[in-house]
């Protein structure tokens, strides 16, 4: 079995759109929701979302990428390239066959299905546009990313609503550690700020109708009531140690452990009594072979939702039984909102930030925590702290569970 690490990561977000403005705004707590820009929101009865802000998208494209790829494409294709560059991957010395993408997107191309049918609505189907498909699907930010970086080997683009990126890295993880890939792109990306997006929610009752942006997203929270729309993309760079290794590659941190199942309970519910996520955390843990107590930090999925919030908490003091009183929790969710099919990419950058830099992420905004919360919520301001293993969570509509062990590196 190979040893998976993690060599170089990309992050398009609300909070920053490089790595180390988006480990300031961890570290500071920096509030990356505001006023909805994109489109008039008015009628939507939802104000707030957490936009990607000065997206430089001169940097890798020019003005003919936007007419043939969705959002979501360039921000994945952003975040691939700028996990290379960390990485210092050079495809003219690896295998290109054994070079994968594994990148998901919760929802795809929702501004151009939403563009196209009112399109066709207004003009007739002879005027939808010829590349409609090609943008729209939910694969092409991995199909494009492979096409950009000519990455030949495995090419996928998982689907699970939320837990899509974690899952893409768990996929990814386990892709390298049974020897089928050197190297993958894992993670996700999601551009669902939109018309469409935000009143499909907001019917859903899903989506916070706050009008203060240091009101809006509140995980654990007395006051929660939904979460904000987030956007952007995660993607991280993993290899097989032996492979970065020969190359020379700084390794910045090490994937342990993947837990993965489903609730079998609700279609957009969580199972109250959290049992299925704390199955698949224990199954994370399993796997990185690493006690309950030594897990120092878990990056919770925290939607800021009145009932994902509790089951969660419930989840954590099953998964880790005694240690679930000493464990550091947040929600980076309070940050950057909720980005879907691209939060977990994200938030595992999140989370290796926290581990190499030893500190745990706050969660901001918080006035009261919810009573039936019992597990110690980092609140407000970022805490020092030394710790070598961390969870990250993500929980999907549909009951999917995806939990990443990750682990300090030290050379």
């Amino acid at each position: 079995m190979n040893r998976v690490v993690i060599t170089g990561y990309g992050v398009a977000s609300p909070i920053g759109n490089d790595a180390e403005t988006f480990l300031e705004s961890l570290q500071s707590g920096k509030n990356g929701i505001g006023p909805i820009t994109k489109f008039d929101a008015s009628e939507t009865g939802v104000t707030l979302a957490a936009e990607v802000k000065e997206f430089p998208f001169d940097k890798y494209f020019v003005k003919k990428h936007a007419k043939r790829m969705d959002l979501f494409s360039l921000y994945g294709i952003y975040a691939a390239l700028e996990a290379m560059e960390m990485s210092q991957l050079d495809t003219d010395q690896i295998n290109v066959d054994r070079f994968g993408v594994m990148v998901g997107s919760g929802i795809g191309g929702l501004q151009t299905i939403q563009d196209q049918v009112l399109r066709m609505h207004d003009k007739g189907p002879q005027r939808v546009a010829p590349l409609f498909i090609p943008m729209a699907i939910g694969n092409m930010a991995a199909g494009n990313i492979a096409l950009r970086v000519g990455a030949k080997g495995i090419c996928s683009a998982t689907v699970t609503a939320c837990a899509t990126a974690n899952n893409s890295i768990g996929e990814a993880f386990r892709n390298i550690k049974h020897g089928y890939s050197d190297v993958i792109l894992a993670g996700g990306a999601e551009a669902s700020i939109t018309e469409i997006g935000i009143s499909g929610f907001a019917s859903l009752t899903a989506i916070t109708t706050s009008e203060d942006p240091d009101r809006g997203s509140i995980p654990f929270d007395k006051d929660r009531n939904g979460f904000v729309m987030g956007e952007g993309a995660g993607i991280l760079v993993l290899e097989s140690l032996e492979h970065a290794q020969k190359r020379g590659a700084k390794i910045l941190g090490e994937i342990v452990g993947y837990g993965s199942n489903c609730d079998a309970y609700h279609m957009t519910s969580p199972r109250p009594d959290g049992s299925g996520a704390a199955k698949a955390m224990q199954l994370a843990i399993e796997e990185a072979s690493v006690d309950p107590a030594g897990i120092g930090y878990i990056n919770a999925h925290g939607t800021s939702t009145p009932s994902n919030d509790v089951a969660e908490t419930k989840a954590i003091q099953i998964a880790l039984g005694d240690a679930a009183k000493k464990v550091r929790v947040s929600s980076t969710k309070s940050m950057t909102g909720h980005s879907l099919g691209a939060t977990g990419g994200i938030e595992a950058i999140a989370t290796l930030n926290a581990l190499q830099h030893q500190f745990i992420p706050p969660t901001i905004n918080i006035e009261q925590l919810d009573e039936a919360i019992e597990i110690d919520i980092v609140i407000n301001e970022s805490q020092k702290h030394d710790f070598d293993y961390a969870l990250t969570n993500s929980f999907g509509f549909g009951g999917h569970n995806a939990v990443l062990c990750l682990k300090r590196w030290e050379d």
